[in-house]
Order: C-alpha cells, then sequence, then structure tokens
C-alpha cells in the first residue's frame, strides 16, 4: 500500500506565494505521472499541474506562469510552487500519483489527504 501525505497549505494574502509537497510512502517501485488538483468550494475538481516520469509538465491556462510543479523521483516527492495567489486560487489542493508497486503489478492511483489553500485578505 501507498500513502501520500501533503503539507504546505494555509491563509495568504492576494499576491503571495505557497508551496505545497507531498511525499509518498510505501510499497513503491515507481512513480508515473505526479499531479496536483483542487477544488473549489461548490465545483468540481480540476486538474492543477502534471509532472510526468519522462520530465514533461503541464499547466491548467488559470495558473499558467504562476505556478510550477517539480519533482524528485529519489525522495518520492512532488512540490507545487504558487505565486502571485488570487482569491480564485482558494481550493482545497490534492496531490496524485500513479504508481507501480512492483515490477509485475500494474499501476495504481493514490490521492494525498487534501490540504486547504485560502487567499484573502
Amino acid at each position: 500500500q501507498v500513502q501520500l501525505v501533503e503539507s504546505g497549505g494555509g491563509l495568504v494574502q492576494p499576491g503571495g506565494s505557497l508551496r505545497l509537497s507531498c511525499a509518498a510512502s510505501g510499497s513503491i517501485f515507481s512513480i508515473y505521472a505526479m499531479d496536483w488538483y483542487r477544488q473549489p468550494p461548490g465545483k468540481q475538481r480540476e486538474l492543477v499541474a502534471r509532472s510526468t516520469s519522462d520530465g514533461s509538465t503541464n499547466y491548467a491556462d488559470s495558473v499558467k506562469g504562476r505556478f510550477t510543479i517539480s519533482r524528485d523521483n529519489a525522495k518520492n516527492t512532488v512540490w507545487l510552487q504558487m505565486n502571485s495567489l488570487k482569491p480564485e486560487d482558494t481550493a482545497v489542493y490534492y496531490c496524485y500519483m500513479r504508481v507501480k508497486e512492483s515490477f509485475w503489478g500494474s499501476p495504481d492511483d493514490y490521492w494525498g489527504q487534501g490540504t486547504q489553500v485560502t487567499v484573502s485578505s
């Protein structure tokens, strides 16, 4: 089994910055995608940023140029640096990883517990 633990959320003023982190532990052979999603109040969960195992990254249009996703495969960790935060960035942020637990197994999907980010003056 694999566990994802997130940290770094909180309350920040508009224009401020936060850095989220998500560390995976447990039985891990390899990790494919490492993503960040968010769910604003009353809305559906949406993809914010993706980091694939080949090193490519993708971002939602709403966060391009402000957010940066990065990963450390040796530490099974992914970060989301969020700059120039806006009130509309307020949401619960979730990390997601697609993990292969053994050489012979198929990859499974794992989610973090979620961390609240509130952007308000």
